[in-house]
């Protein structure tokens, strides 16, 4: 797998993308090619215009010219790689595909786009992933396919870049919001569910969508680091166990750094400073800290450490930027 595949997907429906227009969705609709997995498959479904697709399929092309889709990203970000995902297409993928991206405020015109990745195979039923080399900021894509045919997934990974010249410094936000830029950068474990949930929009829609990690059988505890959009000072700290009721933390801590300019695998060796005190928590509960807090410094980083392990829903990390 691609080095580029741990970052966000800034075109997930989960985080607001959003497919505007394509030149045709015949067979399966173009809503699905955001949606959460690679897709499945359904033997003997079927509806009034054919076989069911988890996926975008377009009819045969039987004039010139080719199909495309044009997605509005729901993070603004750089780009390090797409996955167009053909998973279940088989005797009906597209031979090639390209990309296009623009980085507009409304919808993009034909002088906007950008060709960021040129005409590329796709390979049937498979994950097809590139690296796109470019570091400007883009808001929508437009995937061209060859002649016709199906994709099931597309997914688009990089960093979000929020337009902070637009962040007024006295407005409290959640720092480390996945809109906001946050990033959930490493944890000890994530055996039931992933650590990226912990700064998704929304609270948690199942148990399923939080952080879990295994049943802990000898000493110590789990945690995770989360890195902000922005430097700031914590105001209030919300921890969620929404959905996690018989296997939430018995307690949590947060720990935090200002280190702006700290390497990722150095970060645990820096001396940290305790932001929440080990804490009771309570069971499918958002919990709100703001007189528990210990201080008030900026930081750049926390660690949360759940005691002796389980599952959180969401952390929210409300401030402001400095």
């Amino acid at each position: 797998m691609k080095k580029f595949t741990h970052l966000i997907d800034l075109a997930a429906e989960r985080t607001g993308g959003k497919t505007l227009e394509c030149s045709d969705d015949f067979f399966a609709p173009m809503e699905n090619i955001l949606k959460p997995g690679r897709g499945i498959f359904i033997e003997d479904k079927y509806t009034d215009h054919g076989k069911w697709m988890d996926g975008w399929e377009s009819r045969r092309k039987r004039v010139e010219g080719h199909d495309w889709v044009i997605i509005k990203l729901g993070l603004r970000g750089t780009i390090a790689g797409v996955d167009i995902d053909t998973n279940h297409f088989l005797g009906n993928h597209p031979p090639y595909a390209s990309l296009e991206a623009a980085c507009v405020a409304g919808i993009p015109t034909e002088q906007d786009w950008v060709e960021i990745l040129d005409k590329n195979p796709l390979e049937p039923g498979s994950q097809n992933l590139y690296e796109i080399e470019s570091n400007n900021e883009w808001t929508h894509l437009r995937l061209h396919i060859y002649p016709d045919g199906g994709v099931a997934r597309l997914k688009v990974y990089g960093e979000v870049k929020p337009d902070w010249s637009q962040v007024d410094k006295e407005d409290m936000l959640d720092l480390v919001a996945v809109e906001n830029g946050g990033r959930v950068l490493s944890c000890n474990d994530m055996f039931f569910s992933h650590k990226d949930n912990l700064i998704m929009p929304n609270r948690g829609t199942n148990m399923g969508d939080g952080w879990e990690t295994k049943r802990r059988r000898g000493p110590g505890h789990d945690w995770a680091i989360l890195k902000l959009g922005h430097a700031g000072t914590v105001k209030e700290i919300e921890v969620d166990t929404c959905h996690f009721k018989g296997n939430y933390p018995d307690r949590c801590s947060i720990d935090t750094i200002y280190a702006p300019d700290a390497k990722e695998e150095k970060l645990n060796e820096l001396n940290w400073q305790a932001l929440l005190a080990e804490t009771k928590l309570s069971a499918d509960k958002q919990h709100y800290f703001t007189k528990e807090l210990l201080h008030h410094n900026k930081i750049t980083h926390l660690r949360l450490n759940i005691f002796p392990d389980g599952g959180i829903s969401r952390i929210r990390v409300n401030g402001i930027i400095g």
